[in-house]
């Protein structure tokens, strides 16, 4: 007497389905794209944070167009120890400028630390002038400098690792699910 061949359970009858092994896939790659593209993004945003190329000095006047939609900030190059650095902002309606938060741009000739965040209330054409005891340059850029891009890349080094805790996770949730059912079948038949 030969003995039976084991019972064959076709694949698309087990549960869950093939389809969540996709699922996880297109998860990982969803969200490892993102974690490169917000890296790659922030950091070119961050490496052109600082308008170097115009700079000005104390006592200039810059004219700006600013809108409040898209936040600026007057960088100091290589801020020494001389805390009278001031600026004074005038133009078409009510602006102020505020305390920036601790950042720096670093060039391959200087690093520039932002003095102030430049806030308006609507868009139009600004002055800005800045003084100093010392002699100092500003330039106009983002916020964002070293410290704000260190942020972002956390989070885009956090994103791929969650692609793929969660992809590995689905799969090997699935794979287990789906063996489990494979021998409840068996057992039924």
């Amino acid at each position: 007497m030969q003995p039976s061949p084991p019972l064959q359970i076709p694949a698309n009858e087990l549960r869950p389905g093939r389809h969540w092994y996709a699922t996880a896939a297109a998860i990982t790659v969803v969200l490892f794209v993102l974690g490169v593209a917000i890296g790659v993004y922030r950091f070119t945003d961050a490496f052109n944070a600082v308008d170097t190329e115009h700079r000005f000095a104390n006592g200039d006047t810059v004219t700006l167009r600013l809108d409040p939609e898209h936040e600026k900030a007057i960088w100091i190059k290589e801020r020494g120890p001389s805390p009278d650095q001031a600026c004074d902002i005038t133009g078409a309606a009510d602006a102020r400028l505020t305390d920036p938060g601790i950042d720096v741009f670093i060039t391959r000739d200087a690093s520039w630390n932002p003095l102030y965040s430049i806030h308006v209330a609507r868009a139009g054409d600004y002055k800005i002038t800045c003084t100093s005891q010392e002699p100092s340059q500003y330039a106009i850029g983002d916020p964002g400098g070293v410290v704000t891009l260190g942020g972002w890349l956390i989070l885009a080094v956090l994103l791929p690792l969650l692609g793929l805790g969660v992809g590995a996770a689905i799969t090997l949730i699935t794979a287990l699910r789906r063996r489990g059912h494979r021998k409840r079948l068996l057992s039924e038949h």
